[in-house]
């Protein structure tokens, strides 16, 4: 059985659906602060399968326990964490209680257990401001731009310092650059609360009327438009490289660290005039300040993950906006109004793009 955290989130529900079609038994762990039970009763009827929920938050130690005492685990997920840039800007060590306290709970609990395989939510955001695009593995981690990358590389070194202490160990850090799509169904996607941090989900509001203009933050960068320019990846590729990640660990020790990305940038500018192309109709935006830890480019070279795992992201930019309008225009609430008002999404997936 796999256990996954935050698995109710974005990426978590369509990397559970996954893993239920290829055959795997789940538990999902969540809070739903910034998700909803509705994704998972979705992606049971998606897979045609079962699967275990419990309801809980992923720094709670003593319900830890119990789960690795309850259920039959032998590796995990670990999705659950805040993931807004720009509140993490502003409430710093609640990112980092989040999610490096609540990776060290985990980490801990499975240490008790026995159990010692995990793939790790992580973020291009761990580069930092990198001179050098493509992005490899072997690009130095620096300074993030932000608590929010700076929570994901402290989790990463603690798993790194874990795993050189112990070889029974197999961990995999994955470096998400920018998950944007949805299943293809149009039944689950994404569905954040309050006012959208990342670029797609804005787009998306603003093109159901649930929102009056896109924001976009920063026009003077040194880019080729001026906007800033991220890899984007559809999230059914992103779950997929998950399910890779996680067969790897059975033949391999220790750390292991790729990105999962398409190799290729796009600007803010060249989204906004696809979406119009997917959409048929002008988008309505205005440009803003830039804001604080946002940087200019970021864009991965994702051949480690080609040569070691045999994966690569096979979706293009066309499919990943048209899977999302299909979702974001049949479900123009997301999942409805009963969720539970938040404050940060809960689903880490490193989507740092230009807009609020």
């Amino acid at each position: 059985m796999i256990l996954v955290t935050g698995g109710a989130g974005y990426i978590g529900s369509h990397a559970v659906l996954e893993l239920l079609l290829a055959g795997h038994e789940v538990l999902v762990l969540d809070d739903l602060s910034n998700s909803s039970k509705v994704a998972l009763d979705r992606v049971e009827h998606l897979a045609g399968r079962t699967l275990q929920f419990i309801k809980g938050d992923v720094r709670n130690r003593s319900l830890l326990k119990a789960l690795f005492a309850s259920y039959p685990i032998t590796a995990v997920l670990h999705f659950a964490g805040l993931k807004a840039v720009g509140e993490s800007v502003r409430e710093p060590l609640r990112y980092y209680e989040t999610n490096v306290s609540g990776s060290i709970a985990l980490c801990q609990a499975m240490a008790e257990a026995g159990v010692f395989k995990l793939v790790f939510s992580s973020s291009a955001t761990v580069y930092g401001d990198s001179p050098k695009m493509p992005i490899t593995e072997n690009c130095p981690t620096g300074i993030p731009t932000n608590p929010y990358g700076q929570s994901k590389l402290m989790a990463e070194n603690v798993l790194k310092g874990l795993a050189e202490s112990d070889p029974r160990w197999s961990i995999a850090l994955l470096r998400y650059f920018n998950p944007i799509g949805a299943h293809e169904s149009g039944l689950i996607g994404e569905d954040p609360n309050g006012t959208p941090n990342n670029l797609l989900p804005y787009m998306l509001q603003v093109a159901v009327g649930r929102r009056k203009q896109l924001n976009v933050y920063g026009a003077d960068y040194p880019t080729p438009d001026g906007t800033g320019v991220r890899d984007y990846i559809h999230v059914v590729d992103l779950a997929k490289g998950h399910l890779k990640a996680l067969e790897r660990l059975d033949l391999v020790h220790g750390v292991s660290t790729w990105n999962l990305g398409t190799g290729r940038g796009y600007s803010v500018r060249q989204m906004i005039t696809a979406f119009e192309e997917v959409i048929g109709r002008p988008l309505p935006y205005v440009f803003k300040a830039r804001r604080p830890g946002d940087a200019a480019q970021c864009w991965s070279d994702p051949s480690k993950a080609s040569d070691d795992l045999g994966w690569k992201a096979e979706r293009d930019l066309l499919v990943m906006l048209t899977d999302a309008w299909r979702w974001q225009s049949r479900n123009p609430q997301g999942y409805g109004t009963e969720k539970p008002a938040a404050k940060a999404p809960v689903a880490a997936n490193g989507n740092t793009a230009m807009a609020s």
